[in-house]
């Protein structure tokens, strides 16, 4: 077995959001080596080319490969976006069943590499395949790791805004529950250019209603994005990229992310988007949100939605690491 002491990326899955994970990498030179995986190796090989070619354009050297699932026994991450996409009037959800399948291929041809490294999951419905790679893979959960809620968190913060004429750097506001129609905004503990968002709803109450418009523009966006363009890719590569940088370089940044509960929010034993703090060896913590009575409500219906479907394929276990 080879432990990665490098930064070296294996992507799985080429489609448009591992694409442009890819590039993002390349471009903002976050890994020394990215190798690529997908079966369809004359396409892989096509985007191998394409990428090397804007190497000399980036801030560092990425090497980029068409790689195999040997290349994972020495990566530092194994990021996984293969699988069946959303398609138009499907919900997250309903990829459950297809992407389970590939799922225990993938991550058993990963485990059989010897890989001892972080897994990145970005496939959906990513609350629920990230426990069934935690399951599949037998690794700490600290080390399994899903994209979560960091797109819609992504999402609100520019719609905020754009609402509050504020770059969204200043805006901190978060999403958080399953990756789909039942996740929430984390209202209460929310700021816009460091005034906090519930001051700014008791000196204005209509403001609410238009909050909770931008919230559903939020909660929205994918479907809209998938009926113009077939595919969401920019926004969720970004992000993925954004959790990688914060992995190889060891920042302990806080991001909303699918992490494993344990005892947070008075849950334990499902993987949901809440923040937590990301540093070289995975998820250090998870950064439970003080929320108000209506959130925890809200973020209670979440988890149950995640344990209706997560139930139908394994019985409840409590969380060994």
């Amino acid at each position: 077995m080879k432990v990665s002491v490098g930064n070296k990326v294996v992507l799985i899955g080429a489609g448009d959001v591992g694409v442009a994970y890819a590039y993002a990498l390349v471009n903002q030179g976050i890994a020394d080596h990215l190798a690529i995986i997908d079966i369809d190796e004359k396409k892989t090989e096509g985007n191998v080319m394409d990428l090397n070619h804007g190497v000399v354009w980036a801030p560092s050297r990425t090497k980029v490969t068409r790689g195999t699932y040997a290349d994972c026994e020495d990566a530092a991450i194994v990021c996984i976006c293969a699988g069946a996409a959303q398609k138009p009037g499907e919900t997250r959800l309903d990829l459950v069943d297809k992407n389970l399948k590939i799922f225990e291929k993938i991550v058993g041809s990963v485990m059989d590499s010897g890989f001892d490294g972080i897994m990145l999951v970005a496939t959906n419905p990513v609350d629920i395949l990230t426990y069934a790679t935690w399951k599949f893979s037998g690794l700490p959960a600290h080390r399994v790791i899903g994209s979560g809620t960091v797109l819609d968190t992504a999402r609100f913060r520019y719609m905020l805004g754009e609402y509050f004429k504020v770059s969204p750097m200043s805006v901190h506001a978060y999403i958080v529950g399953e990756h789909g129609d039942s996740e929430l905004p984390a209202l209460s503990g929310a700021t816009i250019a460091g005034v906090g968002l519930a001051k700014r709803l008791k000196e204005n109450p209509q403001l609410g209603p238009e909050l909770e418009e931008i919230f559903v523009r939020t909660r929205d966006a994918a479907y809209e994005i998938i009926d113009a363009k077939g595919s969401t890719s920019y926004g969720i590569g970004m992000g993925l990229a954004r959790i990688t940088r914060a992995i190889l370089q060891n920042q302990e940044v806080a991001l909303p992310v699918s992490a494993l509960l344990r005892g947070e929010y008075g849950e334990e034993g499902i993987y949901i988007g809440t923040p937590a703090i990301i540093y070289r060896k995975g998820i250090r913590r998870v950064v439970e949100l003080e929320l108000d009575e209506h959130e925890s409500d809200l973020f209670a219906k979440s988890v149950h939605t995640l344990r209706e479907v997560q139930g139908r394929f394994w019985e409840e276990t409590k969380p060994a690491d």
